[in-house]
């Protein structure tokens, strides 16, 4: 049997007690609360409730752009990642509303399967950005899992992030590249990523930023929204063509990422999923 390797999850995050709680709690289960690393943007954020041992440190807010805020926060993660990798085998990088999963086919914890995995550098899980079905779909239950109430995703290269590293490497904005390196889609690993899971939640954080937002967002929709309500669903043996055409097909512009020639696929989230109480 293989020795578990020691690995690390780290995130940034500002005002966004919801995710954080529930990222907290999935990889605190996954791999303890004591390997969690957590940098909230700003002295006046409040500790989530179920930290537990997780490292947290907060640091001075400075309102800055989104494109300098992005290149900040991942040039503070990045740094940090360096510097746990002289203790851990292994960091998992990524946002407090994405969750890198293993296919509950495996049977194996995600610690276990990071452990027997020959990984190069860095992988990535297929990413399955889950929206709300606004035909078939309620608002969200926060006193829920989301897996419970959320069935449909759309297939996107943008959060088929290499979030998994051995190796001190500079990550791109955003997770979304790792500069200077291939990426590798993994066969039973999948990003869930949330930040569409729900139109009210969209649209408070819209009057936030403003009425302009908030009219774009009933004029236009959300993307994401708007695909899992209006397309067909794949079957599930999509993906696996999906991950063969993310890892053969790139964009133009940008090599280090996936690319899919600007299909838009949806696919039912396999009821085998709900197991992760997120």
């Amino acid at each position: 049997m293989k020795k578990s390797k020691k690995i690390a999850a780290i995130t940034m995050a500002r005002d966004d007690e919801f995710f954080l709680s529930r990222w907290i709690a999935y990889y605190g289960k996954q791999l303890g609360t004591e390997n969690l690393y957590i940098l909230l943007d700003g002295t006046d954020q409040k500790k989530p409730a179920n930290a537990g041992n997780a490292h947290i440190k907060k640091l001075a807010h400075t309102a800055m752009s989104r494109a300098a805020g992005d290149k900040y926060r991942i040039g503070k993660l990045t740094d940090l990642a360096h510097e746990l990798l002289k203790n851990y085998d292994i960091v998992i990088g990524c946002d407090s509303d994405e969750f890198l999963v293993v296919d509950p086919n495996t049977k194996k914890t995600l610690a276990e399967y990071l452990s027997e995995s020959n990984i190069k550098t860095t992988v990535s899980g297929l990413g399955l950005d889950i929206g709300q079905h606004m035909k078939l779909e309620k608002p969200l239950d926060c006193d829920m899992a989301l897996l419970e109430q959320r069935e449909y995703a759309l297939i996107s290269t943008r959060y088929t992030k290499p979030v998994v590293i051995n190796k001190p490497v500079r990550w791109g904005s955003g997770f979304h590249s790792i500069k200077s390196h291939n990426f590798h889609i993994d066969p039973n690993l999948y990003l869930l990523h949330f930040g569409a899971v729900d139109m009210n939640m969209l649209i408070k954080k819209a009057e936030k930023r403003g009425a302009d937002w908030v009219n774009h967002l009933h004029r236009r929709g959300n993307g994401t929204i708007n695909a899992v309500t209006s397309k067909k669903p794949q079957p599930e043996q999509f993906m696996h063509i999906a991950r063969i055409m993310q890892q053969i097909f790139r964009p133009i512009y940008a090599f280090d990422k996936p690319g899919m020639l600007g299909l838009k696929r949806v696919v039912k989230i396999p009821e085998r999923f709900k197991i992760y109480d997120l």
